[in-house]
């Protein structure tokens, strides 16, 4: 197992991905310098406190897929709390003198004054981070929008402090090249990283889909303020060097134009990678620069260019376009920057090589559904719906389409609140609970529709719930190798999980469910679209997960051979009501089930197929 540990520790690549990511940075940047001198070292300086404001945007954007309007004004407040912290006292008392006194006097140098940013965008993340990460889809980009604009109105509004919609002048120029370089690179090693920590595989996968994360144990509130506060620290330092290299700017330099700015920026490289942030970055910088020299006329000779206002937003927004247009993933994809070897194609060994997993007796202990009723308006989806599932055994839910199975699971994994009844997880009442909670609790599930992370691997999809469970994200990444040993998944764990034949998805949402160390796995409708030969397997594999997990097993499917040959008992619900509930011998032989699934006929047969 520890040979597993080290095989999967994608940690380690991650840091080679970063460190190189910050050389190629690092040497563009000294490459500009020694190509075009003064120049260069001006642009190759832009170029880095853009790319400190599209990597604190990538942290949260890019990781949880919520496009957030509102980092620039965050970048705001990084450079009022340091121009302020940095000013000669002289240029204080003319430029701001009914500063309050906790404010004035202070002539910080510019590291110290860092360390009071990184404090106060601490507290500016914490704060605005509470309705934010409550949000998803265009909700949140709305309220990251909201937040955009008052922390605008505020920062105008607070002229004692900020001179209002004034220029705030007498900021030292701090900001140079060897300022902005390792602080950008640092930003660099802080996004890789977080996107492979516990934290942001969370964060990716309830981009992915929020359904699915959170049965698989992820707290979507914990991984969306998680990235918002790192995001917004990150924001303020990254305002705090630019002010520092702008030395006089006012709130109109932090709002709308910089956030299209760092936006195209990033759409263009990529959303979802780091590498595309970088990419991007340097991409947009070239064309501003280019496009700035054409808006201000140019004489090329035979042709004079005139003035051109507004040529650099328009250039912008036709990049943004032509990239969405051609390039919906952005330039960089889902690809990062990474060494060769550590690029490599894991395997996992073969199922032959792997020493089957000893059998765990079934301990004692029931998943009890009391009494469960859910209405939409006039339907009645589920009405009074009593049954129990013991551990070590496997349990049918059956019933003709539309008869309120879905439903039921649903409301026992949370993702529905029942109007009556309540589900119980070894005497425990699971009312009240989140998704997530009820899955940490002990309860795994899988879906109708397969719902995977598909733009993560197949490795990621299972780690993300081990993390639930396990002690850390080592134990975690060894737990979801094992998974997929033995449930004979896929070879290459690195494969994106959208690109897996249907089969394996089934299998991978299955394992994805036991890496959570579930006593009771709910799987709905697993054979669905599966030809028979795989349906043969899958009831052996099933059986198998039983045995060596000593799980229960509630099991809802159309297909009533598979039903009949694999549960131990049997639980037929029609109209939302249950209507029978035995071993596979006497459901088969019941006068209900059979009209249920039959209808009232004369030549009827006796029982429903075996």
């Amino acid at each position: 197992m520890s040979q597993l540990g080290e095989r999967f520790a994608s940690a380690g690549e991650a840091q080679l991905s970063a460190l190189l990511l910050a050389a190629v940075v690092a040497a563009g940047a000294l490459l500009l310098v020694l190509v075009l001198g003064d120049w260069g070292a001006r642009i190759a300086t832009l170029y880095l406190m853009s790319l400190m404001g599209v990597l604190s945007l990538a942290v949260f954007t890019g990781n949880s897929g919520i496009v957030s309007f509102g980092h620039a004004s965050f970048m705001g407040v990084g450079a009022y709390v340091s121009g302020i912290l940095t000013m000669p006292a002289a240029i204080q008392q003319g430029a701001l003198p009914h500063l309050p006194d906790v404010l004035a006097g202070h002539q910080l140098g510019l590291p110290l004054a860092l360390v009071m940013v990184v404090i106060a965008g601490l507290v500016a993340g914490l704060v605005s981070g509470l309705p934010i990460a409550r949000l998803s889809g265009s909700g949140a980009s709305i309220a990251t929008l909201a937040m955009l604009i008052i922390v605008h109105v505020l920062l105008i509004g607070a002229r004692d402090i900020t001179r209002g919609s004034q220029t705030f002048y007498g900021v030292p120029n701090l900001t140079t090249l060897s300022v902005a370089l390792p602080i950008a690179l640092a930003f660099v090693v802080i996004a890789r990283l977080f996107k492979e920590m516990p934290f942001g595989l969370k964060l990716r996968a309830a981009r992915e889909n929020e359904v699915a994360a959170a049965a698989s144990g992820v707290d979507l509130f914990a991984a969306r303020y998680a990235g918002w506060v790192l995001s917004i620290t990150m924001a303020a330092v990254a305002g705090a060097v630019y002010g520092h290299f702008l030395g006089a700017f006012s709130p109109k330099d932090f709002y709308f134009d910089l956030m299209f700015t760092m936006i195209a920026m990033l759409i263009v490289g990529g959303m979802l990678t780091v590498t595309g942030a970088v990419v991007g970055t340097a991409l947009i910088t070239g064309v501003i620069q280019v496009l700035r020299q054409v808006e201000s006329g140019m004489d090329l000779g035979l042709v004079q260019v005139p003035v051109i206002f507004g040529l650099t937003q328009l250039g912008l927004g036709l990049a943004l376009l032509f990239a969405i247009w051609r390039r919906p993933l952005g330039i960089a994809g889902l690809t990062e920057l990474q060494l060769p070897l550590s690029g490599r194609r894991a395997s996992v060994p073969a199922p032959a090589a792997v020493a089957p997993a000893p059998s765990q007796p079934a301990r004692a202990g029931a998943l009890e559904v009391r009494g469960l009723t859910k209405r939409f308006g006039g339907l009645v989806a589920a009405e009074d719906v009593s049954f129990q599932v013991d551990r070590g055994q496997i349990v049918g839910l059956i019933g003709p389409n539309g008869a309120g199975k879905t439903t039921i699971v649903n409301m026992i994994c949370g993702q529905l609140a029942a109007d009556a009844g309540q589900a119980h997880l070894d005497g425990r009442s699971l009312a009240g609970l989140s998704p997530s909670a009820i899955a940490r609790a002990g309860l795994g599930r899988t879906f109708q529709a397969i719902r995977l992370f598909d733009r993560m691997t197949v490795l990621e999809n299972v780690t993300v719930a081990a993390l639930a469970v396990e002690p850390g994200p080592i134990a975690a990444r060894v737990a979801a190798a094992s998974l997929l040993e033995r449930l004979e998944v896929i070879g290459d764990v690195t494969r994106l999980a959208g690109t897996l034949p249907y089969g394996a998805r089934r299998r991978l949402e299955i394992a994805r469910a036991l890496a959570l160390k579930p006593r009771y796995l709910l799987l709905d409708e697993p054979a669905a679209g599966m030809n028979p030969a795989e349906t043969d397997a899958l009831v052996g594999t099933l059986s198998r997960i039983r045995d060596d997990f000593g799980l229960g097993l509630l099991v809802i499917e159309h297909d009533l051979r598979l039903i009949m040959r694999l549960c131990d008992r049997i639980v037929v619900v029609n109209k939302g009501q249950r209507i029978a509930v035995g071993t596979p011998d006497e459901v088969r032989r019941d006068e209900k089930v059979i009209e249920a699934y039959i209808g009232r006929r004369k030549d009827r047969p006796q029982a429903v197929p075996a």
